[in-house]
């Protein structure tokens, strides 16, 4: 069946061309700018993010015949060491760790560190210092740094890509992504940022053995001009269990796959940003850009608030023609904090861009349950004595296009089958806490992991029937905005939430103004729409998700190709 009543332009690939620069693409070309720099007494460092193919990058390094050849790998604790002192963090849960806020160096052999250090300075000839962290031995002489996005991170862990210095290449994929997420990925963004200033050349390594090399200047430059503009990060797309149809069609994806169950569209931290550089595309992890230009980013308040990290998330839920979602859970800020070292939490909502006639979401608890019954049902389940009855505990709501089901942390919901979810949340999306998943086992064969000795600390018992109507189905009312005529719509979040969301129907220019704080938003209606401001024109496809950077002090949003547009816009609250 078909999904819309116009073919999708929606792109999978954006890009921001960067005039008047150039990448070097391929190793040949990275060897000839490289070697033109370097002579018989160059200290030469080459750093890497933990996940960079570290062979293949040798073998560029071994054109050059070093004299002195320093590797990381012997100035790093043994392996078994570095995953002993990472216990505490690492936990024995399957999913949820400790977050970690110290630096790479406490996994370093500090002797072995200083001695390498010596060798430098003692030596005469050329030199190379290589692998994660090679720039706490010396910035030297020509710095380059070997970049890699997390999202091609977790699909080379699928493939066998062991952890950093690790050797669990068939570990459960979710225990390395818990390792990479609470530590590794920690430690490494702390490591780059405070280096950015200090490189020579950037290296993007995302595609195995087509490596692409910028200078620190086009780096710099192209990272600033981006948080000056309108733009997109670079999608990806998964299959799951419960996963549906919509976003083949809808996002122009593979008709082969089975589903697609959930896409990140909008989440920094997990994301890439791609720039074209006269016909060279070159990704960068979009966390460089919120590392590298917070404030220009985020604005002022919200860098104050959270420090250089993108506090909202929009990412897709796919049930259609696909099964419910799990049961769960988010913890309450308390919680997460004390238990997972986050400072802030998991608030969400559902925003329903598509549904069939028997879409619902499942949210918040019936009137005058007993949760103790409750969570010996859940548990019992889970031990596979029982199979759980959700609608004897948890409200059922029907869900249609354009509905906005808000979820405080602490509130029981799901998506039911039939429905294209637009989840608007904060962004510590790790931690969901699964009560109950239908007796269904992963895509891996593995039963999915269930968490309700968590979820039963957090569930708020007072989120009945009643309440949730309230306060969490459509809480929807008009608004005014200075000098917009468009009808605007505040559509959530909850009060509890941090979270500011409002829905504009667009028939012509319509004005904005982002107080100094950073926008995400998606065309949740209409073919396109066109932004305008002191910028180049930016044009979005239907269910795009976009951002406008504090920097960017107002700008207009109008129908293109069309003669109605709805946009969801999301912010933090002052």
């Amino acid at each position: 069946m078909s999904y819309l009543n116009f073919k999708s332009e929606y792109d999978r690939f954006p890009k921001t061309t960067i005039k008047n620069h150039r990448a070097f693409h391929g190793y040949d070309a990275i060897y000839q700018e490289l070697n033109k720099k370097i002579n018989n007494r160059s200290v030469v460092v080459f750093d890497y993010y933990p996940g960079v193919d570290e062979n293949e990058v040798y073998e560029l390094i071994k054109r050059f015949n070093f004299s002195l050849e320093i590797n990381m790998h012997d100035i790093f604790k043994d392996g078994k060491i570095m995953t002993e002192q990472m216990k505490y963090n690492l936990t024995d849960d399957r999913v949820f760790g400790k977050m970690y806020y110290g630096n790479l160096v406490d996994f370093m052999d500090e002797d072995k560190l200083e001695e390498a250090k010596d060798k430098i300075n003692e030596h005469k000839g050329s030199v190379i210092v290589y692998g994660v962290g090679a720039s706490l031995v010396s910035h030297g002489d020509m710095y380059v740094y070997f970049d890699m996005a997390r999202w091609e991170i977790q699909l080379r862990y699928r493939k066998g890509m062991a952890n950093y210095n690790a050797t669990n290449f068939d570990e459960d994929i979710l225990k390395k992504y818990k390792r990479g997420y609470f530590i590794e990925w920690r430690i490494a963004d702390k490591h780059k940022a405070e280096r950015f200033e200090s490189f020579d050349y950037v290296v993007d390594t995302n595609k195995s053995n087509d490596p692409k090399m910028i200078s620190s200047d086009t780096f710099k430059e192209s990272l600033s001009l981006l948080a000056q503009k309108p733009f997109r990060t670079v999608p990806y797309f998964d299959p799951g269990v419960w996963g549906g149809q919509w976003m083949k069609e809808v996002c122009n994806l593979d008709k082969n796959q089975s589903n697609y169950a959930w896409s990140f569209d909008g989440v920094p931290e997990e994301n890439s940003i791609l720039f074209d550089y006269d016909g060279v595309t070159f990704e960068l992890p979009a966390m460089d850009l919120v590392l590298y230009q917070p404030k220009e980013l985020l604005g002022e308040q919200v860098y104050a608030r959270f420090g250089a990290e993108f506090p909202i998330r929009f990412d897709f839920l796919d049930t259609m023609e696909g099964q419910n979602l799990s049961l769960q859970v988010h913890p309450l800020t308390e919680y997460i904090k004390k238990n997972f070292g986050m400072s802030y939490t998991q608030d969400e909502s559902y925003y329903i861009l598509d549904a069939k006639e028997d879409a619902h979401v499942y949210l918040g608890l019936k009137e005058d349950i007993q949760p103790n019954e409750m969570i010996s049902d859940l548990e019992s389940a889970q031990r596979g004595e029982i199979v759980f009855e959700a609608d004897k505990y948890i409200n059922k709501f029907p869900a249609k296009k354009h509905d906005h089901f808000l979820i405080p942390a602490g509130t029981c919901h799901c998506s039911g089958k039939n429905a294209m979810v637009l989840e608007i949340s904060a962004t510590p999306y790790i931690f969901t806490f699964k009560l109950w998943d239908w007796q269904r086992l992963g895509l891996d064969g593995l039963p999915r992991p269930i968490n309700i000795e968590h979820g039963k600390h957090v569930i708020q018992w007072d989120r009945t029937t009643k309440w949730v109507k309230e306060n969490l189905v459509n809480a929807t009312y008009e608004v005014k905005e200075d000098g917009n005529d468009c009808k605007i719509e505040h559509t959530g979040l909850h009060e509890l939430e941090f979270i500011e969301t409002r829905r504009y129907t667009i028939n012509n220019d319509s004005f904005h103004k982002t107080h100094g704080t950073v926008n995400m938003l998606n065309l949740i209606d209409g073919k396109s729409a066109i932004i305008e401001g002191d910028f180049e024109p930016f044009i979005v496809h239907y269910a795009e998700t976009f951002i406008i950077p504090a920097s960017i002090k107002e700008y207009t949003i109008k129908p293109y190709g069309c003669d109605e547009i709805k946009v969801l816009k999301a912010y933090v609250r002052n």
